[in-house]
């Protein structure tokens, strides 16, 4: 199946296995990249030197697509662009929206730029900023972006960017996949 997130990032299949601390680690991210879909380690819970061991691991196992989710407000978030961009990580996504300078440098780089958001304004921000796509995720979604729900915040966002649209949170069979394409 093709769609404009296929074509970005370069996987199979529309799906994203997002970065949850402790969960997506190098095993998870490389069997996800491998079925085709976009996997995404999660750095947050992990240092500068275990991101870049993680990256590495994942890139011995596969050669697929995949990304790493980072914290826009960390402390340390410029380091852990530089690993991204040092290992030729295709994707970076964020739990936060990132700053302005952060995509740029990012983009610069050809690494694909993708924010989390809960507001139709957050996207139409990152988007004129130049997020290459913007997650919608809703309250069931982990509950980090507020708690409107996906199914209400998704056509919101969808019609305010001419950027892909990725839903997050209360999707979790076909149905829901068939639901969020149709969006």
């Amino acid at each position: 199946m093709r769609t404009a997130l296929t074509e970005l990032v370069g996987v199979r299949h529309p799906i994203v296995q997002t970065g949850m601390g402790w969960v997506s680690g190098p095993r998870l991210v490389t069997a996800t990249a491998r079925a085709g879909a976009l996997g995404i380690l999660a750095s947050a819970t992990m240092t500068p030197d275990q991101l870049r061991s993680a990256v590495r691991e994942v890139r011995s196992r596969t050669d697929a697509p995949f990304g790493v989710n980072l914290r826009a407000d960390a402390g340390d978030a410029r380091e852990r662009v530089r690993i991204i961009v040092e290992e030729g990580v295709r994707v970076a996504s964020f739990a936060l929206a990132p700053s302005q300078e952060l995509i740029a440098e990012l983009k610069d780089a050809g690494v694909v730029v993708v924010p989390s958001v809960g507001a139709r304004r957050h996207a139409e921000k990152v988007a004129a900023w130049g997020a290459d796509a913007v997650i919608v995720q809703g309250g069931e979604g982990g509950g980090h972006t507020g708690d409107v729900a996906t199914t209400v915040l998704l056509p919101q966002v969808v019609d305010a960017v001419d950027i892909p649209v990725i839903a997050a949170g209360g999707f979790h069979d076909g149905r829901g996949l068939v639901a969020a394409l149709a969006y």
